[in-house]
Parts: C-alpha cells; sequence; structure tokens
C-alpha cells in the first residue's frame, strides 16, 4: 500500500557545490495562483495610473496621438518585463511572491540570473495555452507540466532548469537559528576586521539557514570545515564551537546592529529536526574567493 505521506510530500532534497544536502519545500500550483494573481493586480494598477499621467499629459499638450503611442509602448513593457525585472533585482522574487513567501530558484538550489528570469517569464506564454476568446489564457498547458514532474514546473521552469520554492523563514526566525549557540564569547575572540570573502559568506548563509534541520552531530561536522579556515588564520583556540563560529561570522555578514538588538527578546526555537534520508556527502570543499 502506498505511503501517504509520501504522496503528500512536497520537499525536494538538494546537495550543493560544496556538496551541503538542503532540503526546500516546492511551491504548490495554488501558492503560485495566488501570487500570479497579486502581480496581475500590481501590473493593472501600474499600468492605469501611467496611462493617466501619460494621457493628461499628452492631452496638455494636444498630442493624443503621442500619448497613445507611450502607453503601448508602457503597456508592452510592463507585461512582458515585470517578472524578469523584479526576479532579476529581488533575487528570483516578484513583489506578488514575496506576498507569498516565494521564491524562484535554479534547481540545484542557487540563484537563478537575467537570462533565466526573463526567458522563464517570456514562455508563460506557451504555459498560458489555450486561450480563450483570443486574450484570456487557459493555463492549461501549464497545469499539465506542472503536474508531471515533482517540482512542480511549468514549461518556462523547465527550459530554464528553474523551480519556485517557498521560504520558510521570517525575520525572527533567523535570529532562531543562532538563539541556541553562545556567540558573545567567539565574537569577542574574532578581530573586528574577520569578515568572510563573498563566496565563503554564500556557504555560510546557506549553512545557516538549514542548520536547524541538522543534528548537533553533524552541525560540527558540517561547520568544522569552514571553521577551522578562519580558526587557524586567527589564531583560535582548539576545539572551538565551529557551528557558534560560522554563526558569529553570518551575524556580522548579514545582520545590521538594529536586528541584532531583537535576539534577546525572541524565545528559544524547538529542538532542530535532523533531515532523514540517503546520507549527504560528506566531503565538503570550500568555495575559493573571487579574484580581485
Amino acid at each position: 500500500m502506498p505511503d501517504p505521506h509520501h504522496q503528500i510530500d512536497t520537499h525536494i532534497r538538494v546537495v550543493t557545490p560544496e556538496n551541503i544536502g538542503f532540503e526546500y519545500r516546492v511551491a504548490s500550483p495554488f501558492e503560485r495562483l495566488i501570487a500570479y494573481l497579486l502581480d496581475t493586480l500590481v501590473m493593472g494598477i501600474t499600468i492605469f495610473l501611467l496611462s493617466l499621467i501619460i494621457m493628461f499629459t499628452t492631452g496638455m499638450v494636444g498630442l493624443p496621438e503621442v500619448g497613445m503611442g507611450a502607453w503601448l509602448i508602457v503597456t508592452f513593457l510592463i507585461t512582458w518585463f515585470y517578472g524578469g525585472f523584479f526576479e532579476t533585482y529581488m533575487n528570483g522574487q516578484t513583489p506578488g511572491k514575496r506576498a507569498m513567501g516565494l521564491r524562484v530558484v535554479r534547481t540545484n538550489g542557487g540563484p537563478i540570473n537575467a537570462g533565466q528570469a526573463v526567458l522563464r517569464n517570456f514562455l508563460r506564454v506557451a504555459d498560458g495555452l489555450p486561450t480563450w476568446s483570443i486574450f484570456i489564457p487557459t493555463y492549461l498547458v501549464g497545469l499539465v507540466a506542472t503536474s508531471l514532474n515533482t517540482r512542480y514546473q511549468r514549461l518556462g521552469d523547465l527550459a530554464c532548469g528553474t523551480m519556485v520554492i517557498v521560504e520558510e523563514r521570517t525575520l525572527a526566525s533567523r535570529f532562531n537559528e543562532m538563539k541556541d549557540v553562545m556567540l558573545t564569547p567567539i565574537e569577542n575572540m574574532l578581530p573586528l576586521d574577520a569578515m568572510p570573502s563573498r563566496s565563503l559568506a554564500k556557504a555560510i548563509s546557506q549553512y545557516v539557514d538549514r542548520r536547524r534541520y541538522f543534528g548537533p552531530a553533524r552541525r560540527a561536522e558540517i561547520a568544522r570545515h569552514v571553521g577551522e579556515v578562519f580558526a587557524e588564520k586567527y589564531n583560535l583556540p582548539q576545539g572551538i564551537d565551529y557551528d557558534a563560529l560560522l554563526c558569529v561570522l553570518y551575524r556580522r555578514t548579514f545582520l545590521s546592529h538594529q536586528e541584532e538588538e531583537l535576539v534577546e527578546e525572541l524565545p528559544l526555537p524547538p529542538p532542530p529536526r535532523p533531515i532523514t534520508g540517503p546520507n549527504v556527502p560528506r566531503d565538503f570543499e570550500i568555495p575559493q574567493a573571487p579574484t580581485q
């Protein structure tokens, strides 16, 4: 008899280039539909307001034909480039996706680039087929495509190697990730200029983002590979808590002073839930800092 939990499970496992396994929850078609409707509302309001401004301005100078041309250009740009623009500059999110807590990422868990953001939104036209009454898309093609794969990828996602995930994270949860470790002693050991490189900062961010899924032993094992580099560089004592060290570096790199003040006001998180399933590869290669 099939496992009912397996049938409704929308979590997928991704192993990053650093050989760390992360678990993501794939956004359901319903969640993506709500985000799309919100984005459609934003586009409609934006086009309406800009239309009023254009028509009023060109009408004042007696150039209604110019106003109509400008309106067509604005409508075209917003309709075709809204999604690609926001997903490029908001790291895989549009206003609608942000409101729903969704984000577009590569299938390997990495951030998308501008080409992927633009192309996946251009291909929305194909996902919208067939149309009803010429102008209204039915999205039957996209619905069929999402139902045929476990990542709920539509045609645009399949072509670009992307997927939409649910960010089960809030600002408070970022602090909760580090509430169970003692950061102050290690903070005092590190020089003020001790900051990770850009590539290492990305690896540290991924680790802190998912450390709640690991047990203490697995945390220590993963954090040691990066932590040893800093411990040796800054002459930190042997046996230092590498998990706490990475949390300190994360806080220095990503959290502002005002956000740090909120840490003391937050409650303790529940015990971390280790990921179940096949073992994650144990080898961890330290990302190289980008050349100047």
